[in-house]
């Protein structure tokens, strides 16, 4: 083991620490190191000196700064051009850049495909109108709900077509319960479209406040509900309204009118007490009060309301499920000297040759009742020059005369017959005047394309409610829809393929058998044909599911999901820029998200 020397050492570079000389060294330890960096050590050889000195003055040369100051705007370009090449690699709106694998497959599975494709290139190509509307025609199908429409499609379509409507771009549904039912009636769901309220079953134009029948709630005025359509004239906007039906039933009345009960249409549906506390008809609020006054087309039927004791016949029968006015009136006539009063153009039809006739460049009003009722369903009305004319004849007309305006129109058409038919349990009228509505709407199109109207117009087709129609069994494609789907797996008892929940004489038992009665042994596609219900009552009864809303032109995107019924009201008059939205601050800052 080798033996350390115990000798002293006596170099004077070398001396032990004492106690105080360790605390002084761990104090230098503290020293902050950038000082070290730039003052360099007090001890060592020269050249650890000089190197920190040397890497300051490189830090803090014209070189470094100008070197750091390019990496970072090439950072930055680089990071541009990646966020640019990223985005642009993202916006897929034109298709035809747009590669996809060519496959060959089966001409069974081919089909699909390339319809996919096709569908694909609509949808990513889709451009959003944000101009501000100028018009807006707001066509209800009265009853046509989801499965009335599907139906409808495959009756005049196949399968595979589609109704005029559904090409548009945008679509959403609307949640159709009233303020006290869950299933409503259309005098509530009119007034939730028309004036953005959800109200009482069969209450009109007044609020959940107003109970059913109820006159003297009903003249309460902050009970009242203002609609679009006074909201339209208010900014000196024409405005109409076209219907099947009577101009005074549920639908068009929630426009006009203000009434505790919808089958007050004339004096002869409401109780005396009503009438003696001073509450008025729906007919003479049509032609008496300022709202009615101011609308500049109104085209339907409801003769028997609006002038008394007027005569039926077998091509214009009465209404008998309705009131019949008895009192003198002849609201047809008032409505003329009005409008001689004023000194407006004016005009009144009742025939297709009469309406034919009118020059809708030079009228300013236009009153046309071609009923004493309803219309005649289509499949059945005159179409000769002194018969009723079509939903189209009427809307055409309408569109001259409306379309005279600087300031823009609001139409609003309604299809009321599917509902009419409905309630009486034939499918196949339903489902008629529903392609009769297609028509309409086809033409109204045209009509907007060849007067460059279409881009500042918003259209819109919706319903108020549905039916409890159902498409039923699992019958083969292209098979009638209104031929049979199978038969009974318990009773062997064959059955149609479209049935109603609730239907007039629509539960049918064999007396002998006691089993449901079997269709075959009636012309199932014959235009009175009942089809077989589940239960029976009075009429068909509505339905309580969701309704398609359906809309293309200016502020078509305002349509996107499901929606209240209510909401309707609200977004046209939006993108109208009326009521509410009226030179109001809360259009402008709604604009600066959604530009016109």
């Amino acid at each position: 083991m080798e033996k350390r020397s115990e000798a002293p050492i006596k170099s004077t570079k070398f001396r032990k620490l004492s106690d105080s000389d360790m605390t002084e060294v761990q104090l230098n330890n503290l020293v902050d190191p950038k000082e070290n960096i730039e003052n360099g050590s007090s001890q060592g050889n020269e050249d650890s000196r000089n190197g920190p000195v040397q890497h300051s003055k490189w830090f803090r040369s014209r070189l470094f700064i100008i070197s750091v100051v390019f990496s970072a705007l090439l950072i930055t370009a680089m990071c541009i051009g990646f966020v640019v090449h990223y985005g642009m690699a993202g916006d897929v709106g034109d298709m035809e850049t747009v590669t996809y694998w060519p496959v060959q497959l089966p001409k069974e599975q081919q089909e699909w495909y390339d319809q996919g494709i096709d569908e694909l290139k609509k949808a990513v190509s889709r451009e959003f109108n944000r101009r501000r509307a100028k018009n807006v025609i707001l066509f209800v199908g009265d009853g046509m709900g989801p499965n009335t429409v599907t139906a409808a499609r495959i009756y005049g379509f196949k399968e595979e077509g589609l109704l005029s409507w559904e090409h548009f771009p945008d679509m959403g549904l609307l949640k159709t319960y009233c303020a006290d039912k869950q299933v409503p009636d259309s005098f509530s769901t009119a007034t939730a479209l028309f004036g953005g309220v959800k109200v009482n079953y069969e209450t009109g134009g007044v609020d959940s406040n107003v109970p059913l029948g109820n006159c003297t709630a009903s003249l309460q005025e902050d009970h009242h509900v203002q609609t679009i359509l006074k909201w339209a004239q208010v900014d000196g906007m024409r405005t109409g309204f076209v219907t099947t039906t009577r101009v005074t039933h549920a639908t068009p009345a929630a426009l006009y009118a203000h009434v505790p009960d919808r089958r007050w249409e004339c004096e002869t549906g409401m109780p005396a007490e009503a009438r003696d506390q001073g509450c008025m008809d729906i007919a003479r609020q049509l032609i008496e009060q300022p709202t009615g006054q101011r609308i500049n087309v109104i085209m339907g039927g409801g003769r028997q309301m609006l002038l008394s004791n007027v005569t039926d016949s077998p091509a214009d029968p009465l209404d008998t499920w309705a009131s019949s006015s008895k009192d003198g009136r002849n609201l047809i006539r008032d409505w003329r000297l009005k409008k001689e009063d004023e000194g407006v153009s004016h005009a009144i039809v009742q025939n297709n040759r009469e309406l034919w006739n009118v020059d809708g460049q030079n009228v300013d009003y236009l009153l046309g009742i071609f009923a004493n009722g309803h219309l005649m369903y289509d499949h059945e009305r005159d179409s000769s020059e002194n018969g009723m004319p079509s939903l189209s004849n009427m809307t055409q007309k309408a569109l001259e005369v409306l379309g005279n305006s600087e300031k823009g129109f609001l139409l609003v058409v309604e299809a009321g017959l599917i509902d009419q038919a409905h309630h009486r349990g034939k499918a196949r009228k339903a489902l008629h005047e529903v392609l009769e509505l297609n028509k309409a709407v086809e033409s109204t199109l045209s009509f907007l394309k060849s007067t460059d109207r279409l881009d500042e117009t918003l259209v819109i087709v919706t319903a108020d409610h549905s039916h409890s129609l159902t498409i039923n069994g699992h019958p083969d494609r292209g098979a009638s829809i209104l031929g049979l789907a199978g038969n009974s797996k318990t009773e062997q008892t064959p059955y149609t393929t479209l049935t109603y929940g609730t239907s007039y004489q629509g539960f049918q038992v064999d007396p002998n058998t006691q089993n449901r009665r079997d269709p075959t042994g009636d012309n199932i596609s014959d235009w009175e044909y009942t089809q077989q219900a589940a239960i029976n009552t009075d009429e068909n009864l509505h339905g309580g599911s969701d309704v398609t809303i359906h809309a293309d032109g200016a502020m078509s995107y305002l349509f996107h999901g499901v929606h209240e019924q209510s909401y309707v009201a609200h977004a046209i008059s939006y993108a109208l820029r009326i009521g509410r939205f009226r030179d109001s601050s809360i259009a402008e800052t709604l604009a600066e998200f959604t530009p016109i």
